[in-house]
């Protein structure tokens, strides 16, 4: 048998339970009169960042133990900074698409949008297109040179695969990051990678993939989900989509 005392305390604690319940928005209606708060969208600012956030965004940093220099961004055309524009593609959230002619990267986000980086295109980065998956993603990571390179350049040679390539590092012609390109479960010697190299972003280079800023390349890495579908056109994006 409960006390007086057990029975009033038993009372208070049920009233206090159900006043907290109150509270905390258990009940789904409304005052009478009033309507229910409608969620906000979610909004994602587009279009060029201000010259505070381009100065961090491009700022030097230390990662993985490298030293990045800061990229001197105000000598760049500004349409190749990072930057979230409409997505022009129609792929699903998630796909990352190079448009190789535009010299842009897009990685589509739900809602409407794409995060827009821009690229410098080397001469195995016009050798390849279609859909693939980016099965392997590295940072800081080797670079092994393909033997058709060796071959022009014999001077590479101790950075063969057999000789286990060059060692990570600023002057690493992958850079910071290196996202590799898969299809059909085989390598297709298609990368995206960093590069010190801002001056040849927007440009044909003469070696290379597909090459970002290093600060872009980390953004990207960071971004893309695990074994996201790519999709590499080598004609104008708008001729494509009218296919």
């Amino acid at each position: 048998m409960f006390s007086k005392i057990q029975l009033r305390r038993r009372t208070i604690l049920l009233g206090a339970i159900s006043a907290t319940a109150a509270v905390a928005g258990c009940s789904t209606s409304a005052p009478q009169g009033q309507r229910a708060p409608v969620p906000r969208l979610v909004s994602r600012p587009i279009g060029v960042a201000s010259d505070a956030e381009l100065e961090a965004r491009y700022a030097a940093v230390e990662d993985g133990g490298h030293f990045i220099p800061a990229v001197p961004y105000r000598e760049m055309d500004p349409k190749y900074f990072r930057q979230r524009v409409p997505d022009p593609t129609g792929e699903p959230a998630g796909t990352v698409v190079v448009d190789t002619p535009g010299r842009f990267l897009y990685l589509i986000e739900p809602g409407g949008t794409a995060m827009r980086y821009g690229v410098g295109i080397g001469r195995e980065g016009f050798a390849w297109q279609g859909e693939g998956i980016i099965h392997w993603r590295q940072p800081w990571p080797r670079w092994k040179p393909p033997a058709d390179m060796i071959a022009r350049r014999p001077e590479l040679e101790k950075y063969s695969v057999a000789n286990g390539g060059m060692a990570p590092g600023i002057d690493n012609p992958l850079g910071a990051r290196a996202l590799y390109i898969f299809q059909n479960g085989q390598d297709t010697l298609y990368r995206l990678h960093g590069t010190p190299e801002w001056k040849s972003i927007g440009k044909a280079v003469s070696s290379g993939c597909v090459r970002l800023v290093n600060q872009d390349v980390i953004d990207l890495y960071k971004r893309v989900p695990y074994h996201a579908r790519i999709v590499v056109y080598q004609k104008p994006l708008a001729e494509q989509l009218q296919v």
